[in-house]
C-alpha cells in the first residue's frame, strides 16, 4: 500500500500537460503514493452544469492532499452560452471550483512563493525571495454577490446607509453588488501564519497590504488586527502599505520585501505581480492550506490555445509538488525537488519557450528528473 493517496485533478487545457510531466518528476523522485483522478472543469460544467462534481469531492476526502492544474472559466453569460441545450434552462449558475473547494475544505491560507532562481533569464533582479500570504475563503472572493440586486437586500442596505440612496436611480436591475466580508478570525489567522512563517525562516518583516484609507471598515480590520498579531513577534518588524503604492513599490524596490499578507482580491493581484519579478506565471507555485487538508496548485491558467503541444513552462508545476512535499512532511524530498530545479534552471540547457529556448513541457521534465 501506497504511504500516500494523492488526489490527482489536471482540470483544463495545460493543467493536463504540466500534470503528466509532473508525474514523471515525482516518480522519479520515487514518491510513494497512489494517485487518484478526479473530474473538475470546464468540461464537467457544459456536460453536466458542475465543474466540480460531487463525486470529486467525495474522493477527496479520502486522500491526503491534492494536486491540481489549471482550470478555464468565463463570466456568467458566456458560462451559460456553451451549457448543452439540455442544462440552459435549469437555473445553474457557473461557480469557479478552486474557489469552492477553498471553501469546501476551509483552506484559509494560500502560499505564494517568489524566488529567482540563479540563471533564470527572466529574473528582474537576482535575490528576490519573497512569500505572499493570502487570505483565501474571504474578502472579495467570498462568493456573496447579487445581479440584480434583490429588493429586500437593497431595502435593508438602504435603511442602515445613506449613500444607497443615489444608486436608486439607475433601477436595482442595473445594479451588481459583490460583497467583500471579512472576519477579525480570519484576519488574525493569516497575518498569525505570515508571522510564524517569517520567525521560521529568518524573515526581518511582515508586510501588511491593504487600502484601510479608503475601504475603512474592511481594510481597517485587517490593519488592527495586523498590529495585535505583531506584539506577540517582537524581533520581526510590521509594515503597513496601500496596496497600489505596494505595487509600485514591490517593483522598485522588490528587495526590501519578505513576506507579505493581503486579503483574498489584493493578495491575488500582489502574488501575480510578484511572480512577474522571478520569471512570470511559469514559475509561480502556490499551496491552498488548511488545518487537516491541502490543494497544490500552480497559478497560471489553463492556456487552452497550447493544449496538447506540451510548449508551456512545467517548472510552476514543479516547484508546486515541493510544496506538497513540504507540507506532507517529506523535507528531505522537497529539498532535493528543489535543488534540481534550481540546478536545471541555473545550467540554461533545458529552456522553454519564455524562457527562450524550445524545450518542450516533457523534455523539461526529464531534464529535473535527470538532475534527481
Amino acid at each position: 500500500m501506497a504511504k500516500y493517496k494523492i488526489a490527482w485533478l489536471p482540470g483544463d487545457g495545460v493543467g493536463n500537460d504540466v500534470m503528466e510531466a509532473t508525474r514523471i518528476v515525482l516518480d522519479r523522485h520515487s514518491f510513494d503514493a497512489e494517485y487518484i483522478h478526479g473530474d473538475i472543469g470546464w468540461e464537467f460544467w457544459k456536460h453536466e452544469g458542475e465543474p466540480l462534481p460531487k463525486r470529486t469531492v467525495e474522493m477527496m476526502k479520502g486522500t491526503d492532499c491534492a494536486l491540481f492544474g489549471a482550470i478555464t472559466s468565463m463570466p456568467k453569460e458566456e458560462a451559460q452560452e456553451v451549457l448543452d441545450d439540455n442544462l440552459k434552462d435549469k437555473g445553474l449558475v457557473y461557480f469557479s471550483p478552486i474557489v469552492r473547494l477553498r471553501q469546501e475544505f476551509n483552506l484559509h491560507t494560500n502560499l505564494r512563493p517568489c524566488k529567482a532562481y540563479p540563471g533564470n533569464p527572466l529574473n528582474l533582479k537576482e535575490g528576490i525571495d519573497l512569500v505572499v500570504f493570502r487570505e483565501n475563503t474571504e474578502g472579495m472572493y467570498g462568493g456573496v454577490e447579487f445581479h440584480p440586486i434583490p429588493q429586500e437586500v437593497f431595502d435593508v442596505l438602504d435603511k442602515n446607509h445613506p449613500k444607497m440612496k443615489k444608486f436608486a436611480e439607475y433601477g436595482l436591475e442595473n445594479l451588481a453588488l459583490s460583497t467583500r466580508i471579512m472576519s477579525r478570525q480570519k484576519c488574525r489567522n493569516i497575518v498569525t501564519g505570515a508571522f510564524e512563517y517569517a520567525k521560521k525562516y529568518g524573515y526581518k518583516s511582515v508586510t501588511v497590504v491593504d487600502k484601510p484609507n479608503v475601504l475603512r471598515e474592511t481594510g481597517g480590520l485587517m490593519v488592527r488586527t495586523a498590529r495585535e498579531v505583531a506584539k506577540n513577534y517582537p524581533g520581526i518588524e510590521l509594515w503597513e502599505t496601500n496596496i497600489d503604492a505596494q505595487a509600485m513599490w514591490l517593483v522598485k524596490n522588490p528587495m526590501d520585501y519578505g513576506v507579505m499578507v493581503a486579503e483574498n482580491m489584493f493578495g491575488d493581484i500582489l502574488s501575480d505581480l510578484a511572480a512577474q519579478l522571478v520569471g512570470g506565471l511559469g514559475f509561480a507555485s502556490s499551496g491552498n492550506m488548511g488545518d487537516d487538508y491541502a490543494v497544490f496548485e500552480p497559478t497560471h491558467g489553463s492556456a487552452p490555445k497550447y493544449h496538447g503541444k506540451y510548449k508551456v513552462n512545467p517548472m510552476a508545476m514543479f516547484l508546486t509538488a515541493k510544496l506538497m512535499l513540504d507540507w506532507l512532511g517529506e523535507k528531505e524530498m522537497a529539498v532535493r525537488l528543489e535543488n534540481a530545479i534550481a540546478k536545471v534552471i541555473k545550467e540554461g540547457n533545458a529552456k522553454t519557450y519564455d524562457m527562450g529556448g524550445n524545450t518542450t513541457t516533457l523534455e523539461m521534465a526529464e531534464a529535473v528528473a535527470t538532475e534527481l
